[in-house]
């Protein structure tokens, strides 16, 4: 060594650090299903999962001391003869060829140090052939094998190597050249393996370059261990000889590589990892954590249910029930984008799509906004977060589906379900909005009509399960939409896009807003809805059930963050009223009307949930939950969200009840539980008696004790005179400043005259139309 050290010039031996600081190298993370059991994916840089010596056949820990150190069990670090022997035949070449004589002990360190650096020329000093690093080497490994056994130098060296083709540590060799653990590895295979080390990259075997190269190589091995006396030279002839099957199948990567391609999973592994870089525990900024998942070496047991998520790819490309001119399959441009949440923990069960998570665009069909002409669209192929949403794609609207938060609102407010609007074919709100619009009416005013026509006496039951707008908007007018705006947030929708966000922040004339026009993602509203099967409490969607770091030791911090956002009773309410739409029935059968009827059936379980469709059938959704799941559908183009496109719900509404029916399979059914009576009829007002009276006597008089009226346009068969009351709708009592309709009698035969006293509506004898000051309930007038 007094050479080397004369070349060091003043880093002598005896000055040179001993203590090796080594960082864990680079580790393959691993992520599950929830079952803990399925392979989704493997995260990496580097391929490599360190293994226990003994989980490492007794061939391979031979060969690779043949291989590399036939001295190892004898020197202390450092073979000293080795090293004179190489610095004299380097000496005598005269820098034309040069040999090593580092033993696998000093080979560790070097891998150690270049793993451990942490700049750039650490990283250089740690490989650079110089006499200063190479008496480095020595100083630790000397001191290494002092502390450590031989055993445990040998794992920490197998694991560290490189073997080439992607592979780093003995696992990942063992599995990349012959697909099985390194426990079960046979000579002639630990042979080819051991001799890889010494050039990875030209000796790769699974090239037709490096095979001849790799099995020389292979043959040398075996030679050495006949000379150690590991064995005879008639099993290294019969070892050399042996056909070896070399797969030379590199680790799949990433969330592009998923595994059970069946389950279409490659948007569900994408949404995880952008969970992960988001969240703290993992680093201090997004670089750390995407280079822990990478690197970490962790065991992440994700939340996908394989179950639920095989339904959802499955009915994203293939709908039940569903004609075949309406049917959504993959390799079209609209989306079929599907979301599955676990109420009461945030869970996301499920995220398919009729997409290929795919960077490969090649073949790609045209993009079809105008804006985008003769550029490549994002289907079939995309890796763009079209079912979670960033801060690129804020989502789509969602039509209807969001009355929801204006019930609770109202609910919240005081409000019982039974309360009754008596609603117009148009509503003429006091929500401003430009004349020029074709929402617009009466000059500035924002005019919403049903797309049905509907009028008369709706309930909060009845209005939500035929989807009325005029219901629901005058109903927004009088809870506030800062408050329905603010329900919303409470839930879980986060108004990414700008516009959003800037009629968020200051919303109380945002009257469309109870209809569905902001944009939204079927994973925040899944998470909505199973806010409110979870009886209001709200938790921030997370794709984990559980994290091991690389020692097996659970990751803390990562349980569901949830929070008591709804009070409970009100969101039993309004779940019983989101039981209407879907073909269920409220716990005091207040049902009537429904715009996804057959759903209830199709489950065959409690259900709710609702539709939604936007102006012009741009999009079209679905959202339906039970206890245990809530599951939310969107059919648009997000290529082109404006599209010209009719989205069509049978399609939408089948993919959400199949994978809510099929992620449930074998589950037991939960009945929802029933709302109190304080929040579905309040406190009931008697309504007088005007059996037989005049209307106009009948009007006076119910107005007279604060009901809003109107008068039914049918009339029915009585034994009141014709054209009096015969009676009223509802009767007996309702909440208090309810709507009451007047049902008018024909008598006994023929048909009465039509009653010419004032309109359909509420509006006193006086006259004076919407003018709040004439009106006693402003928000229905």
């Amino acid at each position: 060594m007094s050479g080397l050290a004369a070349k060091a010039g003043s880093d002598t031996f005896e000055n040179l650090p001993t203590d090796l600081s080594v960082l864990p190298s680079p580790q393959i993370s691993y992520v599950y299903a929830s079952d803990g059991k399925t392979l989704l994916a493997m995260m990496y840089d580097e391929n490599r999962r360190d293994v226990k010596l003994d989980d490492v056949a007794l061939v391979m820990q031979k060969a690779i001391v043949a291989a590399e150190d036939n001295r190892f069990y004898e020197h202390k670090g450092v073979d000293v003869k080795g090293v004179a022997r190489a610095f004299v035949a380097n000496q005598n070449a005269g820098g034309q060829t040069e040999q090593g004589a580092s033993t696998l002990t000093m080979q560790y360190v070097r891998q150690a140090l270049a793993y451990s650096a942490a700049t750039p020329q650490e990283v250089v000093d740690a490989t650079d052939k110089t006499p200063t690093r190479k008496l480095k080497e020595m100083k630790y490994a000397i001191d290494l094998e002092k502390k450590l056994s031989k055993k445990e130098i040998l794992e920490k060296y197998l694991n560290i190597a490189a073997y080439g083709h992607g592979a780093f540590g003995i696992y990942a060799a063992s599995h990349v050249y012959f697909e099985k653990d390194p426990k079960d590895l046979t000579l002639p295979e630990a042979a080819l393996i051991a001799g890889l080390v010494k050039a990875p990259g030209t000796n790769d075997p699974a090239t037709a370059e490096g095979l001849p190269r790799a099995l020389d190589r292979q043959k040398y091995v075996l030679n050495q261990m006949v000379g150690m006396g590991y064995i005879d030279r008639a099993t290294a002839d019969a070892a050399g000889k042996e056909k070896l099957n070399i797969v030379g199948k590199r680790t799949p990567e990433g969330c592009e590589s998923v595994q059970r391609p069946e389950l279409g999973a490659g948007f569900y592994c994408d949404y995880l990892r952008r969970w992960w870089i988001g969240q703290k525990v993992f680093g201090e900024d997004q670089y750390q954590r995407a280079n822990r998942l990478r690197a970490g070496g962790y065991t992440i047991i994700s939340s996908l249910d394989i179950q639920t998520q095989s339904a959802a790819f499955k009915y994203a490309q293939q709908q039940p029930f569903v004609s075949k001119d309406q049917q959504v399959k993959m390799g079209q441009s609209n989306a079929l984008m599907i979301a599955a949440v676990q109420p009461g923990t945030g869970r996301v069960t499920a995220l398919a799509t009729n997409r290929n998570f795919s960077n490969d665009q090649s073949r790609n069909g045209n993009n079809t906004n105008p804006d985008k002409r003769g550029q490549k669209g994002n289907w079939p192929n995309t890796t763009v977060p079209i079912i979670t949403g960033d801060s690129d794609i804020p989502g789509y609207q969602a039509g209807s589906a969001f009355k929801i938060f204006t019930a609770v609102a109202a609910l919240e407010s005081g409000l019982p379900l039974a309360t009754t609007i008596n609603t117009e074919k148009q509503y003429v709100s006091n929500f401003p909005i430009e004349a020029s619009s074709p929402a617009a009416c009466n000059g500035p005013h924002y005019c919403p009509k049903n797309s049905g026509g509907q009028s008369g006496p709706y309930n909060m039951w009845t209005g939500f399960g035929s989807s009325i707008n005029t219901f629901f908007v005058p109903l927004e007018e009088r809870v506030g939409v800062d408050h329905v705006v603010d329900v919303a947030k409470r839930m879980g929708i986060q108004f990414n896009a700008p516009r959003d966000a800037e009629l968020a922040a200051n919303p109380k004339q945002w009257g469309a807003f109870t209809l569905g026009v902001s944009a939204t993602t079927p994973l925040q509203l899944s998470n909505a809805y199973a806010t409110l099967a979870a009886d209001g409490m709200y938790c921030e969607p997370t794709p984990i059930f559980e994290v091991k770091d690389n020692n097996g030791k659970k990751v803390d911090g990562l349980d569901p963050k949830c929070k008591q956002n709804i009070d409970p009773e009100v969101a039993r309410a309004a779940v019983d009223m989101a039981r209407c739409p879907v073909g269920d029935q409220s716990a005091t059968g207040k049902c009537a009307g429904a715009t996804a009827g057959y759903a209830r059936d199709f489950v065959k379980r409690p259900i709710a949930g609702k539709t939604g469709t936007t102006d012009s059938e741009k999009s079209a959704t679905f959202t339906v939950m039970t206890k245990q799941l809530a599951v939310s559908a969107f059919l648009t183009d997000p290529d082109w969200p404006e599209t010209n496109k009719d989205m069509k719900h049978p399609p939408t509404n089948y993919a959400a009840l199949g994978t809510l029916r099929d992620g449930l399979n074998g589950q037991p059914v939960v009945q929802f539980t029933a709302p109190t009576k304080d929040k579905t009829q309040g406190k009931l007002v008697d309504i007088p008696s005007v059996k037989c009276l005049s209307v106009d006597q009948a009007r006076s008089k119910i107005k007279s004790q604060g009901f809003s009226v109107s008068v039914s346009n049918q009339q029915v068969a009585s034994q009141c005179p014709p054209g009096t009351v015969d009676r009223t709708n509802p009767s007996g009592a309702t909440t208090k400043g309810g709507a009451v309709e007047l049902v008018v009698s024909k008598g006994q035969g023929g048909q009465a005259p039509p009653y010419l006293g004032g309109t359909n509506g509420d509006v006193p004898d006086t006259g004076g139309g919407n003018d709040p000051n004439n009106c006693p309930i402003p928000w229905i007038c």
